[in-house]
């Protein structure tokens, strides 16, 4: 049990940070985990596994989280494509593009949604917790393949729900050229799993610093995403997404490769994302609807239970860290 707790743990709060805690379910939609579980833990937990076990490391952890988050809004539930996903049109604002019968605004605000956070950040939080096996595979052949079963039928499970809801079907072409963009991202994901790039001269930021930077770039991102409803604001939100995206990653790039990087600036950056979803959940209304006392008080428990393992986390990588410092 000890082996594979990291793994249950992962299959438990990928679906946790990526539902609950940016406040689109309360806590009167806790039964609705039993669904999603499977797509979003088996999901992540697959990716995760993949990566380690074909000697990657972040680089394509995050490419494979871009290709999930298609997968998901795009052939499984259909968000990218359906006008009137559970009653409401996210489709057709000042990015929706005809021809391709999609919104650039959404397309890339599920990237962030599902790549950044119902992935990478699960993942990059649960490794903080066991830091010696934090490149290693957590699952045995058996374990791998029931994870790979588990998220297909999870997926499928989904599939069917949203249709027998929404009685929706895009069309032959929008599911053929979301499928070109998901094959093209999971070859790039395994083409650069072992491209090694040379240290840069300068030393990392602290992990502070490090993580106030992911708190200040994500929430720049999500505060106007969530308190600005005005249609005008939607291509500026598609640039703002595109600087920050570009300009994270560009740092992430240098700074990973500076003298000092290590375990905690890892951690620092999953968190700095976390808070971001704790306090943004807070101005979410939720997709099944509740009222308002119930969404308050879910958004307090939810947010609580993310800082508690935030804590934890950073308590298990601070200690590492001191213990490693005293034996060098």
């Amino acid at each position: 049990m000890r082996r594979v707790a990291p793994a249950l743990g992962l299959f438990l709060l990928a679906p946790f940070v990526g539902e609950y805690l940016l406040g689109n379910i309360a806590l009167d939609g806790l039964w609705l985990g039993l669904f999603l579980a499977p797509l979003y833990g088996f999901g992540a937990l697959l990716i995760r596994e993949t990566t380690r076990r074909a000697g990657g490391g972040w680089p394509t952890m995050a490419l494979l989280a871009a290709a999930y988050a298609l997968i998901e809004e795009g052939p499984v539930d259909q968000l990218l494509w359906n006008a009137s996903y559970a009653g409401h049109d996210y489709l057709h604002g000042p990015t929706y593009l005809p021809a391709l019968g999609m919104s650039v605004e959404l397309t890339l605000s599920v990237v962030a949604l599902h790549g950044v956070w119902s992935i990478c950040v699960p993942i990059a939080l649960m490794e903080s917790f066991v830091l010696r096996r934090r490149t290693e595979p957590w699952l045995g052949r058996t374990g791998l393949a029931v994870t790979t079963v588990g998220y297909v039928l999870g997926a499928a499970l989904v599939f069917w729900g949203n249709y027998s809801e929404e009685r929706f079907m895009a069309s032959p072409g929008q599911f053929l050229g979301v499928g070109v963009v998901i094959v093209g991202l999971v070859t790039l994901a395994f083409a650069v799993r072992s491209r090694r790039r040379p240290p840069v001269a300068g030393r990392a930021p602290s992990p502070l610093a490090t993580g106030a930077a992911a708190l200040i770039g994500t929430s720049l991102y999500w505060g106007p995403s969530v308190l600005v409803t005005a249609e005008w604001y939607e291509w500026v939100g598609v640039a703002v997404w595109c600087v920050i995206a570009v300009g994270g990653m560009l740092l992430l790039l240098r700074w990973s490769r500076q003298e000092g990087w290590d375990a905690r600036h890892r951690y620092a950056l999953a968190a700095g994302a976390t808070l971001t979803y704790i306090w943004a959940a807070f101005p979410v209304r939720p997709e099944l609807g509740t009222t308002p006392t119930l969404e308050l008080v879910s958004d307090l428990v939810f947010g609580t239970v993310g800082l508690i393992v935030v804590a934890f986390a950073g308590r298990v990588v601070w200690s590492a860290s001191r213990v490693s410092s005293t034996c060098t």
